[in-house]
């Protein structure tokens, strides 16, 4: 059974397949129909979400299939019920369970028991369907892959910075992080990226500095300063995250054609100026629309890899267009 737990459980190749399918989906919205009947997808939210709830709901229609919502509130996984027995009524019940929690340890004991491909919508430590998102925005915008030094400041320790390593790492691209001391990707993170990378053409890049962190690069990304979850940790992340602004000063250094990207929601003059958000470099809108193309592609290839669905006529033929 096949799962998207984390970015790096896609190799180098079946990430390009993925890009290459969320490509023609974003193109062709109905050219792949794996949940045709229609067969439900259960969708499990733990944690606020707009574009995660909005981008399933309407992908999984687009694939012929049902978005089974599943308020997490009320099912209280882990409290009312254990996590083993959630995942073999669901897995009975739906295709694939896409489940946006807190403890990436939860979502690996659900996809144990669901019999059914698992995707994480969103844990504490990785966000892999934003990151598809994030590549195939890169690649509708001209920019290749392989060899693209992307850059990402401000909390290098949260789970976007953990997917953008190894989700950039496995697209072969160098990737910088520029954050403070203290909230630098941990160190087994980077071993693992490290160890990816030296496979892919890719590498990773830890620095405190912004300056460095964004000289040249083709791509610039920042994050909330504060994650779901860290509002009452008690730490000033305001004042170390401050010099981390991409600001237009900030993005001088980059490339004279850099993009900007942000997974939202922006908080305009905090990780990000009013002006880089609004201007010219930014593509957020378009990564935004984007995760519900990857995400259909990211079904569709769990659902056939898994044997769940006929590859045969999966994909409907490529429309002609006047």
């Amino acid at each position: 059974m096949r799962h998207l737990l984390a970015d790096d459980d896609l190799s180098q190749d079946e990430q390009a397949v993925v890009l290459d399918l969320a490509e023609r989906l974003r193109t062709d919205p109905y050219a792949a129909h794996p949940l045709g009947g229609p067969r439900s997808v259960a969708v499990i939210f733990d944690k606020p979400t707009l574009r995660t709830q909005a981008s399933f709901s309407a992908g999984i229609a687009e694939l012929g299939g049902f978005p089974m919502m599943v308020d997490g509130r009320l099912a209280a996984i882990g409290k009312r019920e254990s996590i083993p027995d959630v995942a073999r009524v669901i897995g009975r019940q739906a295709s694939a369970i896409v489940w946006r929690t807190f403890a990436q340890a939860d979502l690996a004991t659900m996809a144990a028991y669901a019999g059914v491909p698992v995707v994480n919508a969103l844990t504490d430590d990785y966000h892999p369907c934003q990151i598809l998102a994030d590549l195939q925005t890169l690649r509708q915008h001209g920019r290749s892959l392989p060899g693209l030094t992307f850059a990402y400041v401000g909390d290098g320790a949260n789970n976007m910075a953990a997917s953008y390593v190894l989700g950039g790492v496995t697209a072969g691209m160098h990737v910088r992080i520029g954050a403070p001391e203290g909230f630098h990707p941990a160190s087994g993170l980077l071993e693992r990226a490290r160890a990816l990378a030296a496979t892919t053409g890719g590498s990773v890049t830890v620095t405190d500095s912004p300056t460095e962190a964004v000289a040249g690069a083709d791509a610039v990304a920042t994050d909330t300063w504060v994650s779901m979850g860290q509002e009452e940790d008690g730490l000033d992340r305001e004042a170390a995250f401050a010099p981390y602004q991409v600001d237009e000063a900030l993005l001088v250094h980059a490339d004279a054609d850099a993009l900007f990207l942000h997974c939202l929601p922006a908080y305009r003059g905090k990780e990000v100026s009013d002006a880089v958000l609004e201007g010219p470099r930014s593509v957020v809108w378009d990564e935004a629309e984007n995760r519900r193309h990857a995400q259909k592609a990211v079904l569709t290839f769990l659902l056939e890899r898994s044997g769940l669905v006929d590859p045969s006529g999966l994909l409907a033929p490529v429309r002609e267009t006047a």
